[in-house]
């Protein structure tokens, strides 16, 4: 219905559809993404000028819509220590232990403009499969004998698209550097091991992402690289491939 609708509103106007449950959620490279009563799921159009900052490093697009989506919760006054985060590329993560949402991104690029259309699930108030926001608010409650009351997916979703419109303005004004603070402040990366190339590779150390929003590791005696998943593995933290 998007993928129809987004050429035909002007530039100016905003887009998005929400659902209360999905049947036929997709995932990375088509998987089957589940999506039960409890999870906030949307789809947001936005355009980017190609000659802009955003519009010459794309990949970012990911990156800004997972941290925004750990700010809605994390910026609301009580709930900075609820301990969501992002984890590279484009999952939301509890700690780094639970997967509890993720975030997908197509683009068209239209004469001078991108289309992008901002697909995000992130599990709120259901603790199947995995563990849902809500969860961890009761695991604070009782833990630091707070009363923070639980969220709502509506309210998240705003709060997320919020979010993502400040990212983006930053990122238009300021570049990588005004939103990689807040990025390293909330992924789970830092001083983490991958191995590159194969199971059995050489270790790297993740350093950082680059201007254009890949990894960078560090491997001994090599300097730093930027490296791209594999394209097979489930997990885009295995099998990094350093490009020629």
């Amino acid at each position: 219905l998007i993928g129809r609708l987004m050429f035909e509103l002007p530039e100016e106007m905003g887009l998005i559809a929400i659902a209360v449950r999905q049947t036929q959620g997709k995932g990375r490279g088509g998987n089957v993404w589940l999506s039960p009563v409890g999870c906030a799921l949307s789809t947001l159009h936005i355009t980017i000028p190609l000659h802009s900052n955003l519009g010459q490093r794309i990949p970012f697009v990911q990156h800004l819509v997972s941290l925004a989506v750990v700010e809605s919760v994390r910026s609301i006054p009580g709930y900075e220590e609820i301990d969501l985060r992002v984890k590279w590329p484009n999952d939301i993560y509890y700690s780094d232990l639970m997967k509890l949402g993720g975030v997908l991104v197509n683009s068209t690029l239209i004469e001078t403009t991108f289309h992008i259309l901002i697909g995000f699930g992130f599990n709120v108030n259901n603790s199947n499969p995995t563990i849902c926001i809500n969860d961890l608010i009761k695991k604070f409650n009782k833990e630091e004998r707070t009363k923070l009351k639980a969220l709502t997916a509506d309210c998240l979703i705003a709060r997320t698209v919020t979010v993502l419109e400040r990212l983006i303005d930053i990122f238009q004004e300021k570049g990588p550097n005004g939103v990689l603070p807040s990025y390293y402040k909330y992924w789970v990366h830092s001083g983490k091991q991958v191995r590159l190339r194969d199971e059995e590779g050489p270790i790297a150390w993740i350093v950082g992402i680059d201007d254009y929003g890949f990894l960078q590791v560090h491997e001994e005696g090599k300097g730093v690289e930027s490296v791209h998943p594999d394209g097979n593995s489930f997990d885009m933290l295995k099998n990094l491939i350093v490009p020629k």
